[in-house]
């Protein structure tokens, strides 16, 4: 009996010794990998759940000259699958597509197309219900991006000169390509821990900070913008024309205060396929500028004394031959001095008047009005135009060239020449942004010669002139029409034209320049008196008291019939809202 108790006291003994063994062994071995030599668990539980994670930065806001919002960004999110973690079955796909209105078999495809991938995109930027609603599903292997969506108040009315970026808010377009360096944001880096279902639980480090766009600050007066815009749509539309542009600058500063185009594109929801409307044709498209280059040709005759206003050219009978080239006016206008060559817009007179000049002369001064060179203004896709090198022209070519023949230039190109009248013949490179310093100048005619011009100019308005209808009450407008024939296969159209009105207000101390061409008009009119000159007179009437600047037309203040006239001509609390 003995014996058998001691043997079982023995097999007990063993049985506890081992257990103490084995489990000293367990405790120790625990104790070294968890405290002793823990690094390589560590680093490996840290590869499972801890993640780097991007600080997505928001791109700079640009605004107008009054700091009035043109372009903003809005945070989104965006939904994106690890297919290696998403269990890519039909119950949970119908769900997600029908969240976001998705073709459930075609979202199936994709995943699974994609297995060895980690990173599938199911929709960008969707809006914050539908995000709240995947993120309370918790489905594993999906999660929301955080992103941000280009949003542009103005629509429309501000497409062309501000663009758009792409769906990774790139800037493709315009102010938004041009300067997208300056505006995008540079995202952070964060280290994260995320949980078995890969939300994230904490930020663990953050490795880089996120740096937002910086903001820009455009030259545009969106007041302007909308004015310009509204009445180019309405003129366009009321002669059934192609397309139009307007463009507005400061004399002083070059700067652009409106430019639209027409057709037009909204930027916020836009087609994949636009047929050329994202073009800012006011920059990018060239024409031939037809009599508005008249009196370009009239100051380089002045300036260098050939003529004066007052000198008689004989345009009898109204047209004449240049070798076997003919140059015609409307009517025969007889003698007729150099002022009414500008004021009738005679072609056989200020043909002759360029073939008495040196016709190196002529060409130096389109080169010195910026005619075949860039405006400064830095847009993105700017045309050069074209001014063919003097010692090419013919005897017809120095002719033609002095009524806008056989050169090319944009609509900014035009502008900023006729700026540089404005401006006491000093030409300023043209400018997107606010002005904030002094901006340079150089001379390229006399003030003198400018002023002789601008009188010439203010006779186009008159009643006897070619553009009665470019008139604004209480100010004094000098400016010139151009009627072009366009370019088509067989040489030049005969029922197809380009109406343009250039002026510059107010005469006495000029302030801005206003240049607009409608493209093909196909209602009846097509002179540019009748078809631009209107655009030019609603819109700049409406500028001029905007900014505050006063009448200097004063025998039209004088003669003002009764207060709520002067009102009129006077009081900017007149105009209501734009």
């Amino acid at each position: 009996m003995m014996a058998r108790i001691l043997k079982m006291s023995w097999r007990h003994s063993l049985v506890l010794t081992l257990f103490c063994v084995v489990s000293v062994v367990l405790i120790w071995r625990a104790f070294d990998l968890q405290v002793l030599n823990n690094t390589f668990y560590k680093n490996k539980g840290a590869s499972t759940h801890i993640r780097m994670a991007s600080l997505p930065a928001h791109r700079g806001m640009i605004v107008d000259r009054h700091g009035e919002p043109l372009a903003i960004s809005t945070p989104v999110d965006s939904v994106w699958v690890n297919p290696e973690k998403f269990s890519n079955e039909v119950e949970v796909v119908s769900v997600i597509s029908d969240i976001l209105d998705l073709d459930a078999q075609s979202l199936l495809q994709r995943i699974a197309a994609r297995q060895n991938k980690k990173f599938v995109y199911i929709k960008r930027r969707i809006n914050p219900d539908l995000a709240s609603k995947l993120d309370q599903l918790a489905i594993p292997g999906l999660y929301l991006q955080r992103e941000y969506q280009r949003f542009y108040p103005t629509g429309e009315v501000s497409a062309h000169l501000l663009g758009f970026t792409n769906i990774d808010d790139r800037g493709q377009e315009g102010v938004e390509f041009g300067y997208d360096d300056w505006l995008k944001g540079q995202s952070g880096r964060l280290r994260v821990l995320q949980n078995r279902r890969g939300q994230v639980v904490s930020n663990v480090e953050r490795l880089s900070e996120r740096q937002a766009g910086k903001s820009l600050s455009l030259s545009i007066d969106k007041r302007l913008q909308y004015l310009a815009y509204k009445e180019l749509k309405a003129a366009v539309k009321h002669h059934n024309a192609r397309s139009g542009s307007f463009i507005i600058i400061d004399v002083k500063t070059g700067e652009i205060l409106a430019m639209v185009n027409q057709p037009a594109f909204n930027p916020n929801s836009r087609n994949k396929t636009m047929d050329g409307r994202y073009r800012n044709r006011a920059f990018t498209d060239v024409f031939e500028p037809g009599s508005t280059l008249k009196p370009i040709a009239i100051a380089a005759a002045v300036e260098q004394g050939y003529v004066t206003e007052s000198t008689i050219i004989n345009t009898s009978p109204g047209q004449f031959y240049v070798g076997r080239h003919l140059i015609k006016d409307m009517k025969n206008y007889g003698q007729i001095n150099v002022e009414n060559i500008i004021k009738k817009s005679s072609n056989v007179g200020v043909s002759k008047v360029a073939l008495s000049m040196d016709k190196e002369i002529l060409w130096q001064t389109l080169v010195d009005f910026g005619f075949g060179s860039l405006t400064g203004a830095e847009f993105p896709g700017e045309a050069l135009g074209t001014v063919n090198d003097f010692y090419r022209w013919r005897r017809i070519d120095q002719a033609t060239v002095s009524y806008g023949y056989g050169l090319s230039a944009s609509l900014a190109q035009l502008a900023r020449a006729y700026a540089a009248i404005a401006n006491q013949g000093r030409i300023v490179p043209l400018s997107m942004l606010k002005a904030t310093s002094e901006v340079e100048s150089h001379q390229v005619i006399s003030a003198s010669t400018s002023r002789s011009v601008l009188n010439m100019m203010e006779q186009v308005v008159s009643a006897e002139g070619t553009a009665p209808l470019a008139r604004i009450a209480g100010y004094r407008v000098a400016g010139k029409t151009g009627t072009v024939k366009k370019m088509d296969a067989g040489g030049y159209s005969s029922d197809h034209y380009l109406s343009l009105f250039a002026g510059i207000v107010p005469v006495n101390d000029p302030r801005l320049v206003g240049v607009v061409v409608v493209d093909d008009p196909r209602a009846g009119d097509y002179y540019g008196g009748i078809v631009a000159a209107p655009i030019f007179s609603k819109v700049m009437s409406v500028a001029l008291r905007t900014m505050n600047i006063y009448p200097d037309d004063l025998l039209a203040v004088k003669s003002a019939k009764n207060t709520s006239e002067m009102n009129a001509l006077m009081n900017t609390s007149s105009l209501g809202t734009l």
